[in-house]
C-alpha cells in the first residue's frame, strides 16, 4: 500500500508545474509540489519499508532530472543531543525493532523521530505506542479530531512546536475544522473551558481543587461527561511528558515538515534552523561540546564515585533505618532544596505566536511555590495511590486506558539492564528510585517508606537542573545541560531519565504522569462522589 502511494506520488510530481502564461510557477502549484517531494525524501529516508525508500529515493532522482529543484534534509539524525551515527540506524534494525518500526509507521503514517531515539528501550516503545494509539485511534469518549486537537493545546503550552506541526496535520487529516487552528478563541467553548485545566495540570497541578473538575462537569450545555474529561486528562498529561521527552532528547523537527528540509543548497555554516524552528534559541549550543570531548579519567572516576556512594547508602539502609519523623524532615528538607535549583538560563521567554495562539494566559508557566511564598501541602501517595485509586477510577470510566498507563508506568519504574556506563551487573534500582521520587518531591508528593536524604547522596547539582528543566520548564532544556551530567553513560542511559528512573532519558516522563494524574484523579473521585450524591438527592 505504501509503495502503491509513493507511485502516485511519482505521478503527481513527474507532471510539469502549474506556470502563469509564460511566467514564474504558480505559488498553489508549487507549494503543493514542495510538500510532495518533501514527503518523498521522508520515504526515502525512514521508512522501514527497503523498496519503499529505494522507490522514493527513484522518484526524487526522476524529478531532479527534470531540472526541478529537490529538498535535502537539515540537521544529523533524529536528535540534536545524540550524534547519528549512536541511534538506530534505518535499515540496520535488527528483527523486534523492525515489526515496532513497521508498527509506528502503520499507525503514524510515518517513522518519527520520537520512535527514532525511544527505541533505545523497545519495551517501553511498545508500550508507548500501543497507549498512544488507543488514546489517538480506537474507540473512546472524544471524537478523532477533539483528540487531536487537545494534543495540540498541551503541546503548546510547553511551547513544543515539534508536536503542535504533527498534530495540526494530523487534525486536519480527520477532518478538523480549520478554522480551530487560528487560536483557540475558534475553537469550541467547550475546549476552551479545558484551557485553565491544562495550564493547571502543565505547570502548577498542585493548584487544582475539586472546583476546577466541577466546573468543567456543570457548565451545562458545553459541560463535560465524567468519560470525556478523563480522556481529555489522560491526552493532556500524555502530551506534556511527550513534550518534556521531546526537548530533554533535543528531537529533531521531522523531516518533511518545517525545519526538516530545505531547497536550498548546502552551505559551509553550521548553524541549522531546526534549532530554532523546535524552540532551541542558545547559540552556544549548537557549537557545545559533545559528551565525549570530557576526558575520560574524570567522567569514569564520577561513575566510581556515584557506585561506591550506592554501595555506602545500601550498607547504612541495613545498619539503621530512621525514624518516620526523621524522613518526613528529610522530604520537606528536599523540597525546599529543589525549589532553589534552577538552570542558569533561567529567564522568562515569550512563546513564538505559532503555538502561543492554541493556549490562553501565555504569561503562566511553572513557579517554585517556596521561593514565591506559596505553600503546598504535601500529598503522601500512602494517602491516595495510583495502584489503588487512580487506576480503578480511569479504568472504570475509559475501559482498558488505566491497564495500559498501569503497564506503561511499571516498564518505566522497573526498566533496567544492570548497566552503569561502562560497569555490566550494576544493581540500579536505589538510583532509579532516587530520580523517581526527587521529581514527585518537586510537586509535593512523598512517599512515607523512602529515605529522601538519599536524593543529595546520589544526584549531583547539574543531573537536577536538568532533569527539574524537562520535567517543569522542558522548552528551557540545552544542549549544554545534557552534557553536562554523566558524562560517561550510554546515551541510552541519559535518555531514559526523561520517562524516568533509568536506564535513563528515553521515556516521556513516566513519573510526570502520575505526578499530575493523581492530584488530578483525586478531585475527580471527591467531584464524583459528590455529584453522585447530588444526582441521588434530587432523585
Amino acid at each position: 500500500a505504501v509503495l502503491r502511494r509513493s507511485e502516485t506520488i511519482s505521478a503527481v510530481a513527474a507532471v510539469p508545474p502549474t506556470r502563469a502564461a509564460d511566467g514564474p510557477l504558480v505559488p498553489a502549484a508549487r507549494d503543493g509540489l514542495n510538500e510532495v517531494l518533501a514527503r518523498l525524501l521522508m520515504l526515502s529516508k525512514r521508512c522501514p519499508f527497503p523498496d519503499v525508500r529505494e522507490k522514493s529515493e527513484a522518484i526524487l532522482s526522476g524529478v531532479q532530472e527534470l531540472g526541478i529543484r529537490i529538498p535535502r534534509p537539515l540537521g544529523h539524525g533524529p536528535s540534536r543531543f545524540i550524534p547519528e551515527k549512536e541511534t538506530i540506524q534505518v535499515g540496520k534494525e535488527d528483527a523486534m525493532m523492525h515489526t515496532l518500526f513497521a508498527d509506528s509507521f502503520a499507525t503514524l503514517g510515518r517513522l518519527d523521530n520520537v520512535t527514532l531515539v525511544m527505541v533505545f528501550h523497545p519495551q517501553y516503545l511498545e508500550s508507548f505506542l500501543k497507549t498512544q494509539h488507543y488514546l489517538l485511534q480506537m474507540d473512546g469518549p472524544l471524537p478523532l479530531h477533539y483528540r487531536h486537537y487537545i494534543g495540540i493545546m498541551a503541546a503548546a503550552r510547553h511551547q513544543c512546536s515539534y508536536l503542535v506541526n504533527l498534530h495540526v496535520n494530523d487534525f486536519l487529516h480527520v477532518g478538523g475544522d480549520p478554522k480551530w487552528l487560528n487560536g483557540l478563541e475558534n475553537a469550541p467553548q467547550k475546549l476552551q473551558n479545558l484551557g485553565e485545566l491544562n495550564k493547571m495540570l502543565a505547570h502548577r497541578p498542585w493548584l487544582i481543587t475539586k472546583e476546577h473538575i466541577e466546573q468543567l462537569l456543570k457548565t451545562e450545555e458545553n459541560s463535560w461527561s465524567l468519560a470525556e474529561l478523563i480522556h481529555a486528562v489522560v491526552l493532556l498529561t500524555h502530551y506534556h511528558s511527550l513534550a518534556s521527552f521531546t526537548f530533554g532528547c533535543g528531537i529533531s523537527p521531522e523531516i518533511d515538515c518545517e525545519g526538516g528540509h530545505t531547497f536550498r543548497p548546502p552551505s559551509v555554516s553550521n548553524y541549522c534552523i531546526c534549532d530554532i524552528t523546535n524552540g532551541y534559541h542558545g547559540v552556544d549550543d549548537v557549537h557545545a561540546s559533545p559528551t565525549g570531548s570530557i576526558p575520560s579519567t574524570e567522567s569514569v572516576c564520577e561513575v566510581e564515585a556515584l557506585m561506591e556512594k550506592m554501595k555506602q547508602l545500601q550498607e547504612c539502609r541495613d545498619e539503621e533505618e530512621a525514624s518516620q519523623e526523621e524522613m518526613a524532615t528529610r522530604f520537606e528538607r528536599e523540597k525546599r532544596e529543589s525549589m532553589f535549583v534552577c538552570s542558569s538560563e533561567d529567564e522568562e521567554s515569550a512563546p513564538a505566536r505559532d503555538v502561543s495562539r492554541h493556549f490562553e494566559d501565555t504569561s503562566y508557566g511553572y513557579k517554585d511555590f517556596s521561593r514565591h511564598g506559596m505553600h503546598v501541602p504535601t500529598f503522601r501517595v500512602q494517602d491516595y495511590s495510583w495502584e489503588d485509586h487512580g487506576y480503578s477510577l480511569v479504568n472504570r470510566l475509559y475501559p482498558d486506558v488505566g491497564q495500559l498507563l498501569d503497564e506503561k508506568f511499571h516498564i518505566a519504574y522497573n526498566l533496567t539492564y544492570n548497566t552503569m556506563a561502562m560497569h555490566k551487573d550494576v544493581d540500579t534500582s536505589m538510583l532509579r528510585r532516587a530520580i523517581w521520587n526527587y521529581i514527585h518531591c518537586m510537586f509535593g508528593i512523598r512517599y512515607d517508606d523512602y529515605d529522601y536524604g538519599e536524593i543529595n547522596q546520589l544526584l549531583d547539582r547539574s543531573f537536577k537542573v536538568y532533569i527539574k528543566t524537562v520535567v517543569c520548564t522542558p522548552e528551557k532544556t540545552t544542549k549544554r545541560m545534557y552534557d553536562s551530567f554523566w558524562r560517561q553513560f550510554e546515551h541510552s542511559e541519559k535518555g531514559h531519565t526523561t520517562f524516568s528512573p533509568l536506564p535513563l532519558l528515553t521515556t516521556p516522563s513516566a513519573p510526570q504522569v502520575p505526578t499530575t494524574l493523581l492530584p488530578l484523579t483525586n478531585r475527580l473521585t471527591q467531584a464524583t462522589f459528590e455529584l453522585l450524591f447530588s444526582s441521588c438527592q434530587i432523585s
